[in-house]
């Protein structure tokens, strides 16, 4: 990726101007907001190290930068939307994202929808958890019409004609 090209997080910024210095640790996320994009951009440029840093201290021993770049080896990352911000500006000290990050696995279109939580240590911000949200449901398809001498769509066993199509 070069100094020109938009960065990953979909923010439409210049990955040089957005993520990739505080990927770089020249600059820290101003928001819980960039602090998950820098992170979901991490994961697209394969930045295990940042993705264990930006943790809060407590959850890094558990981390497996391993265990996730395996996982992450294979996936074409396809963008991130945010849905939702609570708080998690310059002068807060807590903050939520509600975001979905979309890519593609093993020729497998798929998400990941979350609800991730982030706190301000030190003047700096760090990924405190998250709840996994899910897929938003989709609206059943429409029923062709039955035909007279078909069962009823309504589950009775009897004809349409008989029951609903009176």
């Amino acid at each position: 990726m070069t100094d020109t090209e938009l960065c990953p997080c979909t923010s439409g910024r210049p990955f040089a101007d957005c993520c990739g210095p505080i990927l770089a640790g020249t600059a820290k996320a101003a928001t819980a907001e960039a602090l998950m994009r820098s992170r979901y951009a991490a994961f697209v440029k394969n930045d295990m190290a940042y993705l264990g840093a930006s943790l809060v201290a407590a959850k890094r021993p558990g981390f497996s930068a391993s265990t996730i770049a395996a996982w992450n080896a294979d996936v074409v990352w396809k963008g991130l939307e945010i849905l939702e911000t609570a708080l998690g500006g310059p002068d807060d000290e807590r903050g939520e994202v509600r975001f979905v990050a979309s890519y593609e696995k093993d020729g497998q279109a798929g998400d990941i929808r979350e609800h991730a939580r982030f706190r301000k240590k030190g003047g700096r911000w760090y990924y405190l958890d998250g709840k996994l949200e899910a897929a938003e449901p989709q609206a059943a398809p429409k029923r062709a019409p039955a035909g007279r001498n078909d069962p009823c769509p309504c589950g009775s066993g009897v004809k349409y004609k008989k029951c609903c199509g009176k």
